[in-house]
């Protein structure tokens, strides 16, 4: 998570949404980097909420802006299969090693996941809470201009990316039946993705 104090703004630190890569570039400029441990890294909007936005809200009178990066919901699982494809995961209990793509999405789609497939869901992060607090500004892992043209604009930064943290390449397919029953049983996944302009 980042935090902007001038700007009033947080960039919420979606997993797997390409945002280390923005830490990385952004750390330097920001006023609060929440780096580890991954649980306040990549603290959802319901634990900002909880923990973070009193402590501004308190202390300094002030409510910001959230902003987070969203992927499209097949995407999002494949990366998440491909991260956990990495040589030093084999033999864990999370790893995706000798599991098929299908069979990954169908056990995430279980109610009690296995821990292989237990990876939260991008919709529950960003969900809004009953005070009102919510993402102000979405964008869509696929569309980097916007969201570079956002953050310089901003934060009056030029950006130099590199890739951090990136999953291992390798081709992935999911078959028409499980894409209809993952779209069918996470249609707010699929809602909210479409919503972001």
């Amino acid at each position: 998570m980042l935090v902007f104090f001038k700007e009033r703004l947080a960039f919420l630190s979606v997993p797997k949404t390409g945002t280390t890569a923005y830490e990385a570039a952004l750390a330097p400029r920001a006023d609060m980097v929440i780096s580890e441990p991954p649980m306040l890294k990549h603290a959802p909007v319901y634990r900002y909420n909880r923990f973070i936005r009193p402590m501004f809200l308190k202390v300094c009178d002030v409510e910001l802006e959230l902003m987070a990066v969203m992927r499209e919901p097949v995407s999002w699982l494949g990366s998440w299969y491909r991260y956990r494809q990495r040589p030093f995961m084999e033999g864990k209990d999370n790893s995706t090693h000798g599991i098929s793509f299908d069979d990954f999405v169908l056990a995430y789609m279980k109610g009690n996941k296995p821990g292989f497939a237990d990876v939260g869901s991008q919709y529950n992060f960003m969900k809004g809470q009953p005070n009102g607090t919510s993402i102000t500004h979405y964008f869509r892992y696929e569309d980097q201009p916007r969201l570079q043209v956002f953050l310089q604009d901003r934060l009056g930064v030029t950006l130099d990316l590199k890739r951090e943290n990136v999953s291992p390449a390798m081709p992935l397919a999911l078959s028409d039946d499980v894409k209809t029953r993952f779209r069918r049983k996470f249609p707010e996944e699929f809602e909210l993705y479409e919503s972001i302009a």
